[in-house]
């Protein structure tokens, strides 16, 4: 196990980690810079879509309220890791739900959806978590990713949302789109 203290948006975090999961010795710079970007108001339902071992949910929720934040992962060390870490931090009702994708997760009605999803890979998850996360979001709802390859993203976002913002930050791209309509923009 790996201990990281840190400060993100003025809340003190402690989070154990494990050899394994996705930045295990400190809080992933692309994390960081996509965090940087987004805003959490009382009104917001947050998603943390890929929780790893849960930074973005768990600051979520201590800004908001952990009864309005929901963090989901494959993995189960990561969702391990992430349970742990809302407990050490005082959220112990915070909800985190071992699930691939969307298959075992039924919530809906997000304001916020935060992904750094894994862009070493093929596209196929983040796909996945594009376009069953758009159907997931209220009208005005944001979608945000972090990722090194921004082209794929922009484009796919564009398709589904009909357009997107884009940050380059640290050298990541911080890609967020609104959702304006009930059904895609265009051809997916």
């Amino acid at each position: 196990m790996q201990a990281i203290q840190t400060n993100i948006k003025g809340v003190d975090l402690t989070l154990q980690t494990q050899p394994g999961l996705f930045s295990p010795r400190q809080v992933d710079v692309g994390t960081l810079s996509m965090l940087s970007c987004v805003d959490f108001t009382t009104e917001d339902k947050v998603l943390d879509l890929g929780c790893g071992y849960g930074v973005v949910g768990i600051l979520a929720a201590r800004l908001i309220g952990q009864e309005k934040v929901f963090l989901l992962d494959a993995d189960a060390a990561a969702i391990e890791c992430a349970k742990a870490n809302a407990q050490a931090n005082g959220l112990p009702e915070l909800s985190v739900t071992h699930s691939d994708g969307f298959s075992q997760f039924q919530e809906a009605g997000f304001t916020r959806i935060l992904c750094n999803p894994p862009y070493h890979t093929d596209f196929a998850v983040a796909r996945q978590f594009i376009l069953k996360g758009f159907n997931r979001m209220v009208i005005g709802g944001s979608m945000w990713f972090v990722t090194k390859r921004d082209k794929w993203y922009r484009n796919k976002m564009g398709a589904v949302f009909g357009g997107v913002s884009v940050q380059e930050i640290n050298s990541y791209y911080v890609i967020s789109a609104e959702k304006r309509r009930e059904s895609y923009a265009g051809k997916v």
